[in-house]
């Protein structure tokens, strides 16, 4: 059973205020939710202006408390800023308020600026990422062993579920830490690294732990989707732009500003170089390319990552996924 899922960025756009960005968030949760998405996840990155937020713990429970079904969840929190006995209160509180529904993504990026990276970790010791993993199963599943520095420390709230643990990554290196902690895994496709190796080393490696006993594989993949191919292309051209000149455009700019915009022969051969890594088409052709993703790296649940400027081509994009992938015994989630 193939499922599909949703995950935002909250990218700023031309013409669009914050409040307007995290409405639209708001919207999308509550439509894909109606669509049969299995999931909706909130990335984290800071101290950079095209992004409409930076708290996902906060973005999730905003969500959560505005949909009904749908499981939400952080795509993800960049640990290494934080403790993991906090991450794990935060989320455990969210799967208090909302048992069954709350993810937990975590990764090791940095998550933006590196002066943010800088103000997030001020005079803190930094534990080795592996060292926070650990930590944070011991405290979301009480697992802390008794040799631990913090023996008999008990996350708060005291609760009979735990949020679904998820290690986000993009290369070989962080499939072979997902599998040594036996955490499900998510690799993201759609920064445009070889994901093969990755899941085949998370697959090969996995050791069955507290949290799931058998390998558990999710990719992230840059989807646009239209009636026509024509109409697919032009939406895509906003985020062609934005990945291209981004520094000069500062926000995921319209397809109007994006179709009219003077390319240079060295702008036009590096998107030329990076088309391969958004899906773009009508549905049979959008279907062919998630199907064939799938059956690469052999996983039964997809994560959809849609740029597209207009709000109602976007829940378009998603609809017509949605419907061509039931007849791939497509999973929803009631």
């Amino acid at each position: 059973m193939v499922k599909l899922s949703v995950l935002e960025h909250g990218y700023m756009k031309e013409g669009f205020e914050t409040r307007d960005i995290l409405k639209e968030a708001t919207e999308l949760a509550q439509y894909t939710e109606s669509l049969g998405y299995y999931r909706f996840w909130v990335s984290e990155l800071h101290g950079v202006p095209v992004f409409s937020f930076s708290s996902p713990e906060v973005m999730v429970a905003h969500l959560a408390s505005h949909t009904s079904r749908i499981r939400v969840g952080s795509g993800g929190i960049m640990i290494p800023h934080y403790s993991a006995y906090k991450v794990a209160e935060n989320f455990r509180l969210l799967e208090g308020l909302y048992p069954g529904r709350i993810d937990l993504g975590i990764g090791r990026s940095t998550g933006g600026m590196h002066l943010a990276n800088i103000a997030l970790n001020e005079q803190r010791r930094m534990p080795e990422y592996s060292e926070q993993i650990d930590d944070l199963i011991g405290y979301l599943y009480d697992k802390i062993d008794k040799n631990h520095r913090f023996v008999g420390l008990k996350a708060i709230p005291q609760i009979d579920t735990v949020p679904e643990l998820w290690l986000l990554g993009s290369s070989s290196a962080s499939g072979k830490i997902a599998a040594k902690h036996g955490v499900p895994y998510s690799f993201a496709q759609f920064f445009g690294t070889h994901g093969e190796e990755a899941m085949y080393q998370y697959v090969s490696r996995f050791e069955p732990s507290v949290v799931t006993k058998t390998p558990k594989g999710m990719i992230a993949l840059n989807v646009i989707c239209a009636d026509t191919e024509g109409e697919a292309r032009e939406l895509a051209a906003s985020y062609e732009l934005f990945t291209t000149a981004g520094d000069q455009i500062g926000v995921l700019p319209s397809r109007k500003t994006a179709l009219n915009y003077p390319y240079t022969v060295a702008q036009k051969a590096y998107m030329k170089s990076q088309a391969h890594l958004n899906i773009v088409g009508n549905p049979e052709q959008v279907k062919e390319k998630i199907i064939e993703n799938i059956e690469t790296y052999k996983v039964d649940e997809v994560m959809i990552v849609s740029p597209i400027h207009d709000f109602e081509a976007r829940k378009r994009s998603f609809q017509l996924v949605a419907e061509m992938m039931k007849e791939e015994k497509f999973q929803n989630n009631e």
